[in-house]
């Protein structure tokens, strides 16, 4: 594993993570240390395992595109609060602009 790149490392984690019956996949910002190629390469082995594998996940991201363009459901929380919650159709039409109005209000509320 110590020859491998970032990316690589990713990729064998998220497979060596499935390789076991589970049901539920919890990923912790499992592509910011990636370039963004490498990222989107590794966003796409996650979509097409979690929906192969007929997983549950829930991913913790900064990224908004990958929030927005991936999974079923989406919630933006601030300060241990739920900001923003989506599904379904509502979703689907939620745009990056949108979540980052929202994020972009909660900036100047706070001074930043």
């Amino acid at each position: 594993m110590g020859e491998l790149s970032g990316g690589q490392r990713q990729a064998a984690a998220l497979i060596m993570s499935t390789l076991t019956p589970i049901g539920f996949l919890i990923l912790d910002e499992h592509t910011a240390s990636l370039d963004p190629k490498t990222a989107e390469l590794i966003m796409e082995l996650t979509d097409k395992i979690i929906k192969s594998k007929n997983l549950t996940a829930l991913m913790v991201t900064h990224n908004l595109r990958h929030a927005v363009n991936y999974g079923s459901r989406l919630i933006m929380m601030d300060k241990g609060e739920i900001v923003l919650e989506k599904d379904g159709q509502d979703k689907n039409d939620t745009t990056v602009d949108d979540v980052l109005d929202i994020f972009t209000a909660i900036s100047i509320e706070l001074g930043n």
